[in-house]
């Protein structure tokens, strides 16, 4: 009779007693997670915010979430037909690789795509993020709000407070006061589509209330009842 993969015994990368003991329950949990859910997805974030997605684990309470420590999770799902806890998982556990993370859920496929394809959240970007168009100041009283874009120019109704004139001023825009107003001479254009942005120009967008990054959870693959299932990009 063929021993139980249930059985096998599998080491972890030896560390400091700490470090061991939380490697030995994440372990202890993706297996446990393994026995309770039928369906376990491999995800990815675009843009990530930790509170979108505490909102994520408070809407899909029923099921479970892990990040991080890819290669503890990868152990305790078996990287070769040998190791695998359940068959099929080594498969899963070969694409734990970046900056993915687990969902185990009774949900099927089409109920996860279709929940995250509609969760979509606008957020200011970070340093490095790439623009998603141009931003460009027009010369006079510098204004922001307003939410809308005019082309590529801000349709902004609030003045900035002359107290900001220098970190404005600091992060690279031309500005000065003029009567107590801040003002542009000239045109100024915050960032340009298909950059990358700089720590300055995404602190600037963010104080133009410019939102440039979405929050948005993407799918690897994932597997059930023992089959491995590759998700078209």
């Amino acid at each position: 009779m063929p021993k139980s993969k249930r059985a096998k015994i599998v080491n972890l990368t030896k560390t400091d007693k700490k470090g061991r003991e939380g490697k030995d329950e994440l372990f202890k949990q993706v297996r446990e997670a393994v026995d309770t859910y039928s369906h376990v997805y491999i995800f990815s974030v675009e843009n990530m915010r930790n509170t979108f997605l505490k909102d994520v684990r408070n809407e899909w309470k029923d099921s479970r979430f892990f990040l991080g420590r890819n290669r503890v999770m990868a152990k305790a799902l078996g990287t070769t037909a040998e190791e695998e806890y359940r068959d099929g998982l080594a498969e899963l556990a070969q694409r734990l690789i970046g900056d993915v993370g687990l969902l185990f859920t009774n949900s099927t496929y089409p109920i996860v795509s279709d929940y995250f394809k509609s969760f979509l959240k606008a957020d200011y970007a970070r340093s490095g993020v790439v623009a998603t168009q141009t931003v460009t100041v027009p010369a006079g009283p510098v204004k922001r709000g307003g939410g809308e874009l005019d082309g590529t120019v801000p349709a902004g109704t609030d003045p900035f407070p002359h107290n900001m004139e220098p970190q404005l001023r600091a992060l690279g825009m031309p500005t000065a006061l003029v009567n107590g107003v801040v003002t542009l001479r000239t045109d100024f254009t915050i960032c340009k589509e298909g950059e990358a942005l700089t720590p300055e120009q995404a602190q600037l967008l963010k104080h133009f209330y410019i939102q440039m990054a979405e929050f948005h959870v993407k799918f690897v693959c994932y597997w059930t009842d023992g089959k491995f299932h590759e998700v078209d990009a």
